[in-house]
Formats: C-alpha cells, sequence, structure tokens
C-alpha cells in the first residue's frame, strides 16, 4: 500500500553505507520508523528531504509493517546552522518525548503542529529555551490525554493564593492554605501558575504569546518537566541530561 502524508523527522540512522533508517511524526499515521534507500548520497533526490528535522511531503510505501520513503518533498529544514547546540540539543530531547507518547497509526495532526511550532520558535530564538521545553511538555502531555488540573485548589477551588504548589505525581494544583507538606511538591508563584494554566488551555495559535522570567521561569521548568518523567515513568531521557549539560551554567 502507498500513502502520501507530511511529516517531520526527529532521528535519523546510517544503514549500510548509503541508507538511512529515520523516525517520522508524520500527520495522517503519528510515530513510524521509514527506510530511505540511498538517501545518505548528496546527489539522491530525498538526500535533503529525510535528513535530521527536514518537515517533508512524502510518498511512503507500506508493506507488512514496514515503511519505505518512495519520495519525499522539502518543505524545511530545522536548524541549519550547526553551531545552535542548545537547540540541537532541546530538539533532540522533544522529538524523543514525541516518540514515547505520539501513538502509532493514527492522525496526529495535533502533534504535528505542536512540534514544528516548537521547533520553529526554538529555531528563531524570540523565546527562552526553558520556556520553550516547558511550554512543549505541558501541551504534548495535554494532547496526549495527561493534561494537568491546573483551574484550582484540588481541594478548596481557591483560583489564586499567594503561593500554590504542584504534585507532579497527581497534577494537581493545591493552594498555601490546603498545603500538606508533601514532599514532592514544587512550590509556584502565580506567575508560574499562570504560565502553566497558558501552556495547557491557550488557542495553539497562542501558545508561545507571553513571557515568563527569573524564579517564577525556574519554576515553571521544573513543574513542566517532573509532570512529564512522571508520565512517562521514567527518571530521566538520555537527551534530556545532553540539552542540561549543554545548557549548565560554566563553573
Amino acid at each position: 500500500m502507498k500513502f502520501n502524508t507530511d511529516g517531520l523527522i526527529l532521528t535519523e540512522q546510517t544503514i549500510k553505507e548509503n541508507d538511512r533508517l529515520v523516525t517520522v511524526l508524520t500527520r495522517s499515521e503519528g510515530i513510524i520508523k521509514c527506510f530511505v534507500r540511498g538517501a545518505k548520497n548528496a546527489k539522491n533526490r530525498n538526500h535533503n528531504s529525510t535528513q535530521l528535522f527536514s518537515y517533508s511531503r512524502m510518498s511512503i510505501y507500506e508493506k507488512g509493517n514496514k515503511y519505505t520513503i518512495d519520495e519525499a518533498e522539502l518543505v524545511r529544514v530545522f536548524f541549519p546552522l550547526l553551531d545552535d547546540f542548545e537547540g540541537i540539543a532541546l530538539a533532540q530531547y522533544l522529538g524523543d518525548l514525541a516518540i514515547a507518547f505520539v501513538p502509532e497509526g493514527s492522525s496526529a495532526d495535533e502533534y504535528l503542529s505542536l512540534m514544528l511550532n516548537t521547533f520553529y520558535i526554538i529555531n528563531i530564538r524570540t523565546k527562552p529555551l526553558l520556556m520553550v521545553k516547558a511550554v512543549c511538555e505541558i501541551r504534548l502531555m495535554t494532547i496526549a490525554g495527561f493534561m494537568p488540573d491546573l483551574l484550582c485548589c484540588k481541594e478548596c477551588g481557591c483560583y489564586e493564593s499567594e503561593e500554590m504548589y504542584f504534585l507532579p505525581e497527581k497534577g494537581e494544583l493545591l493552594c498555601k492554605d490546603c498545603y500538606n507538606g508533601d514532599p514532592a511538591s514544587i512550590r509556584l508563584s502565580m506567575g508560574a501558575v499562570t504560565a502553566m494554566r497558558h501552556s495547557a488551555y491557550a488557542e495553539s495559535k497562542k501558545l508561545f504569546s507571553f513571557a515568563v522570567s527569573g524564579k517564577a521561569l525556574g519554576q515553571f521548568a521544573d513543574c513542566a518537566e517532573m509532570y512529564v518523567l512522571s508520565r512517562s515513568e521514567r527518571s530521566s531521557f538520555q537527551t534530556l541530561d545532553f540539552f542540561k549539560a549543554m545548557t549548565a551554567p560554566v563553573q
């Protein structure tokens, strides 16, 4: 069976000398692994359109649950400059996150739109990378069916408190008065709570249309990361550790 779709290359691996095995986030089939014959050869018609972080329109042949990209027309390549190491490191982590949560064999329009939007924002560097990371993490969890309950305090219904506490294992908020001392909780300012709420509830086209900085940004980033790890049932991702190493302050 042959079908056409558009997709974003999230990983690539060299097979033999000139072939590629790529992981693609496709609009129509979710996450799939595809073989691309001869794509490592610079003269091959699919060389540029199937490289890492390329977004392309693809003609894909499926046989026995195995996929081969027959032809790919390049729409855009993200991160064309190889010196953006921090941006590439973040993209690799978010790609791994998508691979972990996007289902196979079903429509993934929302996931693909999120990743394309996020990669664009990373590429143009108009927002802090920590903010971009946290926004994408929370939104990806929301699309995947793990939307955290951020509307109000889980116990009393309080919408705003001088301090609020996020419980990553439960994905819930508690106000200052209802906080029970859970050591796994994260204390949040209202700036961080607002960032969390925006990431979960905002319209897609306005997802990155806000600002957060300072202590609130740190709290927001910690909450988003801990929530993702709790839902993935992992202590970390190798690419997440690499991103942290790339962005750690020089001692």
